[in-house]
């Protein structure tokens, strides 16, 4: 078993401090819910994780299956089977989705000490994958979300995830901007992967509806740059009905 583990990060921007004594612990297998109001420092968690050169870890550590990646690259920690699908992925004009998936498989092969995959079980490994996630087979010509709708960008996401294979997948609000058929389409994929390739789930929002096709074995509250609650699906519940106020009294009642 793969497991993620953040002790008592401290982390800032421009010196304003946002993650301040941080504890999580991700374990494959499972999907694990973050969720938080805006503003609680989700998706700096996000990119601390995944080692974003702007922010600094000023103390705590950051480990994959007890290997310290505190202060490794973002290439290393994704070699090493970390995966972080954004909130907002980048389109890429002039490079075609067929040409970017080869490129990243190669780089996670090289970095194994693997040779290059042939162009024959690539092909049969997208196919795979595309069906898995249920990704029309004409995305492969378009390019990198270039002109993609928003549940375009996200169904992209989730095949790269089901093509890599990675240990643990941090999720950044992947339900952003997403209508119910997309949402429904995203979560299902999401689903599909983790059950077969038995990924880890870091799934990161501040909305409940997601949560509802993607239900998760534990759930996580952050306010205020820490980790105030953690517990069960029951959370979920209870934050959409209570919203966040009622845990922020309890946690200010001491």
């Amino acid at each position: 078993m793969a497991t993620l583990e953040i002790k008592n990060v401290h982390a800032q921007a421009d010196e304003k401090q946002i993650l301040k004594g941080l504890d999580l612990t991700v374990h494959s297998g499972e999907v694990h819910a973050l969720m938080g109001p805006n503003g609680a420092g989700k998706s700096t968690l996000a990119n601390v994780i995944m080692g974003h050169p702007q922010l600094e870890v000023s103390e705590g550590t950051i480990t994959l299956d007890g290997e310290d990646l505190t202060e490794a690259d973002p290439d290393e920690r994704a070699h090493h089977g970390l995966f972080m699908a954004f909130q907002y992925p980048v389109a890429i004009p002039g490079v075609t989705v067929t040409k970017y998936l080869r490129a990243v498989m190669n780089a996670h092969r090289a970095a194994a000490g693997e040779p290059e995959i042939s162009l024959k079980e690539f092909r049969k490994t997208v196919e795979e994958a595309m069906e898995l996630v249920n990704v029309p087979r004409e995305f492969t010509t378009r390019y990198l979300n270039d002109g993609f709708s928003g549940g375009e960008k996200k169904r992209m996401e989730v095949l790269q995830l089901a093509l890599q294979k990675p240990k643990i997948a941090i999720l950044d609000e992947t339900d952003s901007g997403l209508d119910v058929d997309a949402l429904n389409i995203v979560a299902k994929g999401i689903n599909e992967v983790a059950k077969a390739n038995g990924t880890g789930v870091l799934i990161i929002t501040h909305y409940q509806r997601i949560l509802h096709e993607v239900k998760p074995d534990r759930t996580s509250i952050l306010m205020d740059g820490r980790i105030v609650r953690e517990g069960g699906p029951e959370l979920v519940e209870q934050i959409e009905t209570s919203g966040y106020e009622q845990i922020r009294a309890e946690v200010a009642a001491g």
